[in-house]
Order: C-alpha cells, then sequence, then structure tokens
C-alpha cells in the first residue's frame, strides 16, 4: 500500500516504465508468428493446472479479507475462484489459442481500374490498458486475448482482488516467457494506490486503448477522464420480454436461467416484461420456480395482483429506481405490459443498450424486436447469459461493449485489431 509523496511519486514513474515497457514488447510481439502465440497460451492454461493451489491460496486471502471488509455475496461471488472455475478459465484459454490468429489477415482486396491492387490488412492495436474490478477471471481472459491479437496489455486491478491478480498475471508472465514472448507483453500494476488510476489514463504515449471493467463509477471516470480511445459502455440493465405468444414452459425456462444461474454478472437479467394475456399463467409459474431460488420480485402493480403476498413468493412493491436497475444479485423487476409497443417503449427508456431478449412463437414478433431494440446483443428464444464472448464463439471476451463505435458487444480477437491499407503497384504515377 501507498502513503507517503516520495512513495506515489516512485509508483508513477514505475507505471511509466512499465508503459515503456508494454510499448516496446508490443512491437516485438506484433511480429511474432502465430504458433508463438499459440504456445505461449498453452503454457496458461498448462499452469493454471500446476499453479493451482498458489493461485487458490491468493484467492482465499482476497475472500478472506473481503470477507472482513464487508463485501456482499454478490461480490465475493465474483471475486472467488475455485478449481471448477480455474478449469473453465484453462478451457477458454485453449479455445482462443485454437482460434485463426486475426493478425495479417488480408480482406477488402480488390483491383482498380489503374492496376493497382488495394486491400486491407489486420494489425495489432498496440498496448490495451485494462482496468477492472472484482473478477480475477479476467486478468487471464484480457491477457489471452492481447497476446493472441499481438497486444501488449497493462492490467490494473481491483484492490478487493489484489493478491489473486498477482497469482494469475506472475503465472501468465512465466508461461509465456517459456515460449519465448516478451514477459514485458503483461504488465501488472502492483499498487492498489487509485491516483495511479488517473495517471494511466494519461499515459497516451504508452497506452493506445483503454478498457474499464467494473462498477458504473469506474465506466464513467474513464470516459471522463482517459486520454485515450476507451471503451466506456458495458454497464448491463437486461430486460426479456414474454411475448402474448410464449410458450410458459420455456419463458420459465429461459427467465428463470437468465436471473439465477450467475445473477453477479452483467447479462443476467434485471427485468422481465410480460403481456397482460400470458402473464397470468406465466408469473405464478416464475414466482413458484424463484421462491426455490430467494429471487425477490420488485413487481408493478398488475403483476403483484396476480401474485398476491402470500404463497410464498418473495413479491413487494416496486418503486420507480427497480426499473433501469442493474441488480447484479436475486433480485428481479417485473412489468405487465398491454402491448408490444409498451414493452419496447420500457427497453428504449430503461435498458443500457447492453442485452435484451423476447420470448415468443410469433416471427413477426420476433422478427419486429430484432428491428428495434438498439442494443448490442438482441436475442430471440434464449437467455440473456449468452451474451459472453466463450458462448458466441469468441473464444473468451475482454469486455462487452454498448459502444457503436469501435466495437459493439463482445470484444473478442477481431476488436482488439485494427487495420492499414496496402497499396501495391507497378509504376503507377497519379494523373
Amino acid at each position: 500500500m501507498i502513503h507517503g509523496k516520495g512513495d506515489i511519486l516512485s509508483a508513477k514513474e514505475g507505471l511509466e516504465a512499465q508503459g515503456k515497457e508494454a510499448r516496446d514488447a508490443s512491437r516485438r510481439l506484433a511480429r511474432l508468428s502465430g504458433k508463438a502465440k499459440d504456445q505461449a497460451l498453452e503454457n496458461i492454461a498448462d499452469r493454471l493446472k500446476s499453479e493451482e493451489e498458489q493461485v487458490l491460496s491468493a484467492n482465499e486471502k482476497d475472500c478472506h479479507d473481503g470477507r472482513l471488509n464487508g463485501l456482499s455475496e454478490a461480490s465475493l461471488d465474483r471475486l472467488r475462484l475455485d478449481p471448477e472455475r480455474l478449469a473453465g478459465i484453462a478451457r477458454d484459454v485453449r479455445r482462443v489459442a485454437a482460434m485463426p490468429d486475426p493478425v495479417a489477415e488480408s480482406f477488402d482486396d480488390r483491383v482498380l481500374s489503374n492496376g493497382l491492387r488495394v486491400g486491407k490488412r489486420r494489425v495489432p492495436l498496440g498496448v490495451i490498458g485494462a482496468i477492472y474490478e472484482s473478477r480475477p477471471n479476467v486478468t487471464i481472459d484480457i491477457a489471452a486475448l492481447c497476446l493472441k491479437a499481438g497486444n501488449a496489455v497493462i492490467l490494473r486491478g481491483g484492490s478487493e482482488a489484489f493478491y489473486s491478480n498477482s497469482a494469475l498475471s506472475g503465472l501468465v508472465r512465466r508461461a509465456i516467457s517459456e515460449a519465448c514472448l516478451p514477459e514485458e507483453a503483461v504488465q501488472f500494476v502492483e499498487s492498489t494506490d487509485r491516483t495511479l488510476v488517473g495517471h494511466m489514463l494519461a499515459m497516451k504515449e504508452y497506452i493506445d486503448l483503454v478498457i474499464p471493467r467494473g462498477s458504473a463509477e469506474l465506466v464513467r471516470r474513464v470516459a471522463s477522464e482517459a486520454a485515450m480511445p476507451a471503451i466506456t459502455g458495458g454497464i448491463g440493465v437486461c430486460h426479456t420480454y414474454v411475448d402474448r405468444s410464449a410458450s410458459v414452459d420455456i419463458a420459465v425456462e429461459i427467465v428463470d436461467n437468465a436471473k439465477v444461474s450467475r445473477p453477479s454478472v452483467c447479462n443476467a437479467l434485471d427485468t422481465v416484461l410480460v403481456h397482460v394475456a400470458v402473464a397470468p399463467a406465466f408469473l405464478p409459474r416464475l414466482a413458484d420456480r424463484w421462491a426455490e431460488a430467494g429471487v425477490e420480485m420488485r413487481c408493478d402493480r398488475r403483476a403483484l395482483s396476480i401474485l398476491g403476498r402470500s404463497d410464498g413468493h418473495t413479491a413487494v412493491s416496486a418503486g420507480e429506481g427497480d426499473w433501469g436497475q442493474e441488480f447484479l444479485s436475486l433480485v428481479a423487476s417485473v412489468k405487465v405490459v398491454d402491448t408490444m409497443d409498451e414493452a419496447l417503449a420500457h427497453v428504449d427508456t430503461y435498458g443500457s443498450g447492453h442485452t435484451d431478449a423476447i420470448v415468443t412463437e410469433d416471427y413477426s414478433a420476433a422478427g419486429r424486436f430484432l428491428d428495434e431494440v438498439d442494443s448490442a446483443v438482441v436475442m430471440v428464444n434464449a437467455s440473456t447469459r449468452f451474451n459472453d464472448g466463450a458462448e458466441l464463439g469468441l473464444g473468451a471476451e475482454v469486455a462487452i461493449s454498448t459502444n457503436k463505435l469501435h466495437a459493439r458487444g463482445p470484444m473478442g480477437l477481431r476488436e482488439l485489431t485494427s487495420y492499414k491499407w496496402t497499396v501495391l503497384g507497378a509504376g503507377q504515377v497519379r494523373p
């Protein structure tokens, strides 16, 4: 922990040095073969198993401190690692290794009338700055994707996961050096001092893109202070609209999965909108399921009148603040609507542009929802939990962007590249 002015100055100088090292390493990475990068990722996956005990020991320190500091159960769930979660992280790393290398991919090639051959070629962005909270798996996900796409990365995790992130970043550096990749390509900020975040956001000469993952407060700070391009979306207020034609059985399964499977993540459901025609059949079934899981339902007047205030359901009256709220816990708001127009208007008013879904058997209703909902990911008859890089075939993700430039939705390998134009001539000059 940093205390005095001299310590802070020293930490800033150290961060500058890490930036320089990352910039130099990014130039070396850009020249490496896909085979070398893939071997580095395989090494990371292997070490997640061979160093499991050390990683879990570090994670237990974080969880212990988190409990003492009063972290919520949702926050502790995001923080906690176990052998199964580590194995899942390793599988994601191997999926990334198995994917085609995006670097040097040529596209949009054509020959102009003057004989010039023009096209575009994918290139790494350079150095990625990642500022994130709570979830130590992000350390591995971001490092793996950045390395595969030929980028260096500077990792600044939250204080609540300091020991876990330190252990994991050290593991990554050892793994990639074994494959002859520069270990300086992965830098970890070994300080929890928050003033360094502001300094990192000013380092535009070293960092090409900054990605925040965490609270709305963190995202707003990055949007306000970053001197370089930033991915400043990602807040997940996720809706599922149960249409009048929906199968009740299917709707219950989808909505329950979207809320309960892992309520502490950004793609978990927050609000259920239910057409009035299906509400009497659907809501009691959902309430029975959610009573078993301990979900609190914050209902509008009509939903509450259908469910009543007994029968073991945890149904309470919703307040205005319950619409447009990212709960990140076993809480969901529930609203009965008269028309699809009303559902679409609610999503437009209270959504965050992250993930929204419809459950319907009506093809025209599905098409309209896909056309009119302006979110990064729009789903038909599927759980919002599928908005995930691994689930959508990207191997893993560095973030889920709600921006419209430069990337939208789960950000995988291609979203961590740019491109340059290539022009091949045979002596042509411009008239």
